[in-house]
């Protein structure tokens, strides 16, 4: 039961510091990302190192990063995974150990040393909160163990206990905290992608808003994360067919802007393999449209004054999502400071 129980929100974020989230499938950093880590002295990291998914009966990693570089060795590092919710329907008995288990020898094998915490991300609900939550239980005690761990087989990456952070989505803080050290509540992919004509479905005011009343009491430290990235929605009519990700857009030959950089239109059919979000490729159409959506920085000032109103030290540690080149310039070197030193 203890273990179980809420922790006081006025603990604070354990080691808070300028943060960024690294959510690509390859880790190497070109020298404008060094050069944003540096600028704004990020000082942590939450590196994504595989998901958890669900074929058959059992789950299994998927879309493991490949390491291609190293980090700087001023930055902590948050080792991630991201769990599907398909999942918690699954026999999860054995799944916390495996887990705790990979990301150790992940940990150990690509040197990312002096490791405390494990993040877990999963976008569970009131259905399936008891499986998740039972999981989380599990893997707090193989973290126990990772740390006070003396044998060959499991990597000595900290003298205590590895922390458990987890990430809480807006819809969540309506529900009993989960059993964890804190959590980052997620300020972004409020909106519902699949609608076309909603507004910015990565983040509105009017999206945010209702869920504020319940982040007062909430049982336990939060920080935020804020987006700083766009998607390219791809659809044929009101349709949602997929995210684009690499495809150059200002391709004239196959791509016609229509409104300004946020709506375009295909003019010629073209198969695209690897640049949705899906295990399978994809056709486009000529009609079929791509509605182009940025992170706003005005509206993310203004949702951050709301969430600061309620929860006054919520911005005492400010995670970016995420370090990728492609984004950076959607936010300014000031508005990246005022956010990284919110008051």
């Amino acid at each position: 039961m203890l273990s179980g129980c809420a922790v006081e929100e006025s603990a604070g974020v354990p080691d808070a510091a300028p943060s960024v989230y690294y959510w690509r499938g390859t880790l190497k950093l070109d020298a404008m990302e060094r050069a944003f880590l540096k600028e704004h002295d990020v000082r942590k990291v939450y590196l994504r190192l595989f998901d958890v998914v669900k074929r058959g009966n059992a789950c299994v990693p998927a879309g493991t990063i490949e390491f291609r570089d190293t980090l700087p060795n001023t930055l902590h590092v948050v080792p991630t995974i991201f769990i599907t919710e398909e999942c918690l329907r699954a026999d999860t008995t054995e799944l916390a150990a495996k887990l705790v288990e990979r990301v150790v020898k992940m940990c150990r094998v690509n040197r990312l040393n002096n490791i405390a915490e494990l993040q877990v991300d999963c976008d569970w609900t009131p259905h399936s909160r008891e499986a998740y939550y039972a999981l989380l239980e599990r893997i707090r005690t193989c973290l126990a163990q990772v740390g006070n761990a003396t044998n060959a087989d499991v990597s000595r990456q900290s003298d205590k206990s590895w922390r458990l952070s987890v990430t809480i989505r807006l819809h969540q803080l309506n529900q009993p905290a989960p059993p964890a050290d804190y959590g980052v509540l997620m300020v972004y992919n409020t909106g519902d992608y699949r609608q076309r004509n909603a507004r910015n479905p990565i983040l509105a005011y009017e999206d945010v808003e209702p869920y504020v009343r319940f982040l007062k009491d909430y049982k336990l430290p939060l920080c935020a994360a804020y987006p700083n990235f766009c998607w390219k929605r791809l659809f044929h009519g009101d349709r949602f067919k997929g995210f684009l990700y690499s495809e150059n857009l200002s391709d004239s030959t196959v791509y016609e802007s229509l409104a300004d950089d946020s709506l375009y239109r295909v003019v010629q059919g073209r198969t695209l393999h690897g640049a949705l979000q899906s295990d399978y490729d994809i056709h486009l159409s000529p009609e079929d449209e791509v509605v182009v959506n940025r992170s706003a920085p005005e509206e993310m000032l203004r949702i951050a004054r709301m969430l600061q109103t309620v929860r006054p030290n919520i911005h005492g540690q400010v995670i970016f999502y995420h370090l990728d080149k492609n984004f950076m310039n959607l936010l300014s070197t000031e508005q990246y400071e005022a956010f990284y030193h919110f008051h």
